[in-house]
């Protein structure tokens, strides 16, 4: 399967060392036309990576709810210190061979992870021996995922590319995404989410899967938020919690040890909600667990995982 369109670094050691590949060059992986016109290619290349430190919301945060805010909130700062929140160690042990499990037991192997991150899911399926393209649209987070693929032993095929183009810049069917880490809620507008599945189903294989997470926002919009950090962000060092929410925003902050704090605004997707995206995308036999569990074990779950089919079988 080719996949040209791959963000390189030489080694861990030389990050300095990046090649810029066309997909950097393009209009969509870069940012949208309209803004870039008039701009040298030298000019456009500095959009790709988030500023340094400093999240900028401007001085109304709740207002903000557009798609293309996600690339300046992962902050090389933020970045850095993604896997405090994460903890690698804690999250393998309490997700187990649950995606592993998934793939095997339905014959798939050449997996495309679109929501890589720092690459937690790429590492743990090229452990165990899938094929797996790790794409993501933040620069900052491919950059760190390759470094992580370098320290478990593992070199990424990283992809920087958007959702809604995905089919632009990734080549080849695959025979199962992952779209996971509530990814998914960074998309604010319908037609986004719409479109961005589209591209999902079109990139899979006849008989291919889609496997999507989500936040239980359900239980925080009716409920209030509580959070048993068994799964996910096990980080216990790190504080998670939304500061607002409504119908169209859930705006979670992030404090860490060392006193810093970062934001992330997302769309807080409704269960049932997402199950009737995925339906009139065209895919079939949607199976949503709770934590990891049959949805009946777990009566109020932090997370959702729908297992979405394409075969009509």
């Amino acid at each position: 399967m080719a996949t040209p369109d791959y963000l390189w670094y030489k080694s861990a050691h030389f990050r300095s060392d990046l090649w810029l590949s066309r997909a950097y060059l393009s209009r969509r992986v870069i940012c949208d036309v309209r803004k870039t016109r008039g701009r040298s290619i030298n000019d456009q290349q500095q959009t790709v990576f988030a500023p340094e430190d400093a999240q900028d919301y401007g001085k109304d945060p709740i207002a903000v709810r557009e798609t293309d805010k996600y690339v300046s909130e992962y902050v090389r700062g933020f970045v850095e210190k993604w896997d405090e929140l994460i903890d690698w160690q804690q999250r393998a042990e309490s997700e187990g061979r649950f995606f592993i499990d998934v793939l095997k037991a339905r014959g798939k192997h050449a997996v495309l992870d679109v929501a890589a991150g720092t690459g937690f899911h790429s590492v743990q399926l090229l452990k165990a021996g899938f094929n797996v393209s790790s794409s993501d649209g933040s620069a900052e987070m491919l950059a760190k995922a390759f470094d992580n693929g370098m320290r478990h032993g593992v070199v990424l095929k990283t992809i920087h590319a958007d959702w809604r183009w995905l089919n632009k810049d990734i080549h080849g069917k695959f025979d199962a995404i992952i779209c996971l880490g509530n990814s998914f809620t960074h998309l604010f507008d319908e037609a986004d989410r719409r479109r961005a599945l589209a591209e999902f189903y079109a990139a899979l294989k006849h008989d291919g899967i889609l496997i999507i997470d989500q936040r239980n926002y359900d239980g925080i919009l009716d409920h209030g938020f509580s959070s048993k950090h068994k799964y996910y962000y096990c980080g216990d060092q790190v504080v998670a919690e939304p500061v607002h929410v409504d119908e169209g925003l859930a705006r979670f902050e992030y404090r860490f040890p060392d006193g810093s704090s970062h934001n992330l605004n997302m769309f807080p997707l409704r269960k049932q909600y997402m199950r009737g995206l995925l339906e009139d995308a065209g895919f079939r036999k949607i199976k949503t667990y709770g934590d990891f569990q049959e949805e009946s074990e777990e009566a109020n779950p932090d997370f959702f995982v729908h297992v979405a089919e394409k075969n009509y079988e």
